[in-house]
């Protein structure tokens, strides 16, 4: 097999999920069903299940510094998606290591709010998410609950809000911005992309599901993930690519979540639609 046809390694940095939906274990089942190889380096273990979020057990920074520069050591990692981070010395340790050892992609999904409502972050750990994560990354997948954290500003609760929230994003400083909106009401969801060169509204219908445990974590590893998979020479637009990919992916996951049962809360959505 050539370099260039090798199968891609991607690396989640996240927190763990007990119920296999969301976290580390979410990233990993997307990695794998999209055709690339998941590694994990764990930042938090988390008591949770579909309903909510009991406990959060943060990793020590020095033990996340051991296990990225471990794997880095061993592993070429094409593209990493950092999740939950729970404190400043923990953003710290990782954008260090990531500066060393730079992958060709990093894609940040700032993980502050479960999708119960619980907040998973201390202030401390919500500034650094934005001063230290966010530049670091080239594409950042904000919810609107998230994206409000992040600027300190109220969560949009229509379109035009959204739109107006979306500067402030930009100038944090990553190239590529993700703006969620399946918090709004209606039919449909739509997404706001910004790129360097414009920003474009992502049209998608609302599925009618309450299966959208892990929808955030999934979507930003799949970005990695078709990232990862991109030739090399194809930065330019490689993301707004990725992202449609993605998108694409996550919906259909979306549509299938259905033929499972997992929980009683928020079930996952169906990461192997594909294939099983």
């Amino acid at each position: 097999m050539s370099n260039d046809s090798r199968l891609r390694n991607v690396l989640t940095i996240a927190g763990s999920d007990p119920s296999g939906g969301a976290g580390l274990q979410g990233d990993l089942k997307t990695f794998s069903a999209l055709g690339v190889y998941g590694t994990n380096v764990i930042t938090a273990v988390i008591a949770q299940n579909t309903c909510g979020v009991a406990s959060v057990y943060p990793v020590s920074p020095q033990a996340i510094r051991e296990q990225l520069e471990n794997l880095l050591d061993d592993v070429e990692i094409d593209a990493v998606k950092i999740g939950m981070v729970a404190s400043r010395d923990v953003a710290e340790v990782i954008a260090e290591v990531l500066r060393q050892r730079r992958p060709r992609w990093i894609v940040l999904d700032p993980v502050m709010v479960a999708k119960s409502g619980d907040i998973l972050v201390d202030n401390e750990g919500i500034r650094a998410v934005r001063d230290i994560l966010v530049p670091l990354a080239d594409v950042i997948t904000p919810n609107l609950p998230e994206a409000a954290v992040l600027l300190d500003a109220p969560s949009p609760t229509g379109l035009d809000e959204m739109e107006a929230m979306l500067p402030g994003l930009t100038q944090l400083g990553a190239p590529y911005v993700v703006l969620k909106g399946g918090h709004l009401r209606g039919e449909t969801c739509p997404d706001l992309l910004a790129t360097p060169k414009e920003h474009r509204w992502l049209p998608a219908s609302r599925i009618a599901t309450e299966n959208l445990h892990g929808t955030g974590c999934a979507l930003s590893s799949a970005i990695a993930a078709c990232l990862a998979k991109l030739p090399a020479g194809a930065e330019n637009d490689a993301p707004v690519a990725a992202i449609a990919e993605a998108k694409q992916w996550l919906h259909a996951g979306l549509e299938a979540s259905a033929r499972l049962n997992v929980g009683k809360g928020r079930g996952p959505v169906h990461h192997f639609h594909a294939w099983w």
